[in-house]
C-alpha cells in the first residue's frame, strides 16, 4: 500500500536533528512518569476488611495466600468467564492481549511483589486455555464471591495494586480502561505498586526499602538461586 501524505525524506543530517528535538520531549515525558509513579508511592492506603476466596490449581485460598509469602500484589482481572466471548475455548480478546504481554513475574518476584490473573472461568477451563495460549506462567486463579464487584472490577477489565503489614492487607493503587494496555512489562507493574521499583534513585518517602539499580535483576530460569543474579 502506498502512503499518500507521508513526512518529507530528508538527509541524515536533518532526520537526526529532526530526532534530537523529539528526543527533548521523550525525556520530558520520561521525568514526568517518573514524578506520578512518585505521587503514587504517596497515595493514602484503604484496607481490606472482607475474607474473600478463590479457587487456585491447589484449591481454596484467601486474598493473603495469592501474596505467595511477598509484600506486594498485583491483581488483573481477566474475562476468562462463562459467558464472556467464546468461553472456555477463547477468553476476552482484550484480555488475551493483555496477558500476552506479561512478563515472567520472576522478576516482580525479585522486588517482593506478586502477580495474581482472576476470572470466574473454572480452574479446569483456565488451564487449558492457558496452556494452548502460552500463559503458563501466569498465576491464574477463580473468583468465588465479591471481590470483583468490590475493587471495580466486576463489569470491566482492571489493575488492582495491595500491600500487605503481617497479616493486614490494604488496596494501594488501582488503574484500568487505557490505563491497562501499559500493563504486562515488570516496570510498569512496580510502577503502580506502593513500594515503587525500590530503587535509589526514586523519590519515595523515607524509610521505604531501596536498592543499587541492576542488582536485583535476574534470569527468570533460575532466579531462586544465587546463580540468578550477575555478578
Amino acid at each position: 500500500m502506498q502512503l499518500k501524505n507521508h513526512p518529507p525524506i530528508v538527509s541524515r543530517e536533518e532526520w537526526d536533528a529532526a530526532r534530537e528535538r523529539l528526543l527533548v520531549q521523550e525525556k520530558a515525558l520520561t521525568h514526568a512518569r517518573d514524578a506520578l509513579a512518585a505521587e503514587r508511592r504517596r497515595m493514602p492506603w484503604l484496607a481490606v476488611e472482607k475474607d474473600y476466596k478463590f479457587i487456585g490449581p491447589k484449591g481454596e485460598m484467601s486474598l493473603l495466600d495469592l501474596f505467595d509469602g511477598r509484600r506486594q500484589l498485583v491483581v488483573y482481572r481477566a474475562f476468562m468467564d462463562p459467558g464472556v466471548s467464546r468461553w472456555p475455548d477463547r477468553g476476552c480478546i482484550g484480555c488475551s492481549m493483555v496477558a500476552d504481554h506479561v512478563a515472567h513475574p520472576a522478576h516482580l518476584n525479585a522486588r517482593d511483589t506478586s502477580l495474581a490473573f482472576i476470572s470466574r472461568g473454572s480452574q479446569e477451563d483456565l488451564a487449558k486455555v492457558k496452556s494452548r495460549m502460552g500463559w503458563d506462567h501466569i498465576p491464574w486463579y477463580t473468583i468465588t464471591d465479591d471481590f470483583d464487584a468490590d475493587f471495580g472490577v466486576d463489569e470491566w477489565h482492571g489493575t488492582n495494586a495491595f500491600i500487605r503489614d503481617g497479616e493486614r492487607i490494604f488496596r494501594t493503587y488501582f488503574i484500568n480502561n487505557r490505563g491497562d494496555e501499559q500493563m504486562g512489562g515488570t516496570w510498569n507493574y512496580l510502577d503502580i505498586t506502593a513500594l515503587g521499583r525500590q530503587e535509589t534513585w526514586e523519590d519515595s518517602p523515607e524509610g521505604y526499602p531501596q536498592t543499587d539499580p541492576y542488582g536485583w535483576w535476574v534470569w527468570h530460569d533460575n532466579a531462586g538461586t544465587d546463580a540468578g543474579r550477575d555478578g
